[in-house]
């Protein structure tokens, strides 16, 4: 399974909820492993291409088409960086445009907001003229004879004319105010902008380098510290699998273990009484799928491929393991532990892996571990190196050494079953 998931460099988001931190750790320093490996693989293998095109380059005739770049004086390829060549302007004296640029903007932005308001007040105040003005005309001339209302008219259209060319003036006037505050303003801008261009670039540019260069240690950090974690765990798991002489291979000496052809074994329960007879193993060769796709799927790889490997047996005899439990789910495994203590433990076959699973009763909570058994051997999936010929020397292995350095589980109570027919009765029909 391990091997399968580094060369396809993917792991089914459902068997990766099945891992806890430590397992995930692990997988995935062995998966960056595989992922540098391959890396340099390539990198070797595209610089031997590259030699060899290199090669057949040299050896073309002249009149094949090919690309000839720009060579300078130096003889070096001829490159132009932008604003460096002659003619081109210099970076400072673009910024200083820039700045100037938008300080003039933002100086006419304000300014026609100024004369909008300007012009409104010169309106007003014309208009209000004209109207006290007809008002004053009519007061006093109209209410004359019919002769002299012409004469009125004519003062009237007078009058007008002469408050129009004040409005003018005064408009005029206005404009030139206008565009003196917006040169002055414009130029206090362009001083606003180049003392924060120049404040931000030695304070603000420096802060928030400084705090994406302590954000990035700190991730650095805590990366370094998680791989270091998983390969110190991958590195003392295997020193001790030395230690104990349990090295890879052991399988090798338990392959006449399988039951019998002609004989027939019967399984107990834990209080003794007989469960089923289990005939010999099928004559035909069954080909596994890669995955577990149905329960009736699962009963048959059981059957054919555990059973004859005394899968979920107590060692040297025909009974069933106490912790040993049947197709059950991680919620069911976590109700059968909620009342034990620290240390209890159940195996169940797994519904994600040609496996099982550990679940274990912490302190606070649980944690569950899946058990590759898609080869001639047993062994944690990305925790524990160690490869064990039995399914019962993997739990009696971790009854004295601990699973994970971090965690310091030891299996100490066996969960038995808690439902009659057991939970595991399927798997021996």
């Amino acid at each position: 399974m391990l091997q399968q998931i580094l060369r396809d460099m993917y792991i089914d988001p459902e068997l990766l909820a099945e891992l806890n931190d430590e397992q995930k750790q692990i997988l995935f320093y062995k998966m960056r492993e595989e992922q540098l490996r391959r890396w340099k693989e390539r990198e070797e293998k595209a610089r031997m291409e590259e030699a060899v095109l290199r090669k057949t380059a040299r050896r073309k005739q002249s009149n094949d088409k090919h690309v000839q770049w720009l060579r300078g004086k130096d003889g070096e390829v001829w490159v132009w960086v932008m604003g460096e060549a002659p003619g081109d302007k210099p970076y400072e004296q673009i910024s200083e445009e820039l700045i100037a640029e938008r300080a003039r903007q933002q100086a006419q932005k304000e300014a026609e907001e100024l004369w909008r308001q300007k012009e409104a007040e010169i309106t007003k105040k014309f208009r209000d003229a004209m109207a006290q003005e007809k008002a004053r005309i009519v007061a006093e001339k109209w209410k004359i004879e019919i002769e002299d209302r012409k004469a009125a008219k004519l003062e009237e259209e007078k009058i007008q004319e002469e408050l129009k060319k004040r409005e003018e003036e005064e408009r005029q006037k206005g404009e030139e105010q206008i565009r003196q505050q917006e040169e002055i303003r414009a130029k206090e801008l362009y001083l606003s902008l180049k003392q924060a261009q120049q404040h931000s670039q030695h304070s603000d540019d420096d802060q928030e380098w400084e705090e994406q260069l302590r954000r990035s240690k700190a991730a650095d950090e805590e990366r370094s510290h998680r791989a270091r974690r998983a390969r110190d765990e991958y590195r003392r798991q295997s020193l001790r699998a030395i230690q104990k002489g349990r090295v890879a291979g052991l399988s090798n000496l338990f392959q006449g273990t399988s039951l019998n052809n002609v004989q027939e074994i019967k399984l107990n329960d834990d209080s003794g009484s007989p469960l089923l007879s289990l005939s010999a193993a099928s004559s035909y060769i069954w080909e596994r799928p890669s995955r577990p796709f149905s329960r009736d799927v699962i009963i048959r790889w059981f059957k054919e491929e555990q059973i004859p490997r005394r899968a979920g047996f107590e060692r040297n005899t025909s009974r069933i393991a106490q912790w040993f439990h049947g197709i059950i789910s991680r919620q069911e495994a976590e109700e059968l532990l909620m009342n034990k203590s620290e240390g209890a433990f159940l195996v169940r076959v797994s519904e994600k892996i040609w496996g099982y699973a550990l679940s274990y009763r912490q302190q606070s909570g649980f944690k569950h571990f899946l058990v590759d058994a898609s080869g001639d051997f047993y062994s944690f999936l990305g925790v524990d190196p160690n490869r064990h010929a039995t399914l019962t020397d993997l739990i009696d292995f971790h009854k004295e050494e601990i699973i994970t350095s971090s965690g310091g589980e030891l299996l100490l109570e066996p969960c038995g079953q808690q439902k009659n027919p057991p939970d595991y009765s399927p798997l021996f029909e």
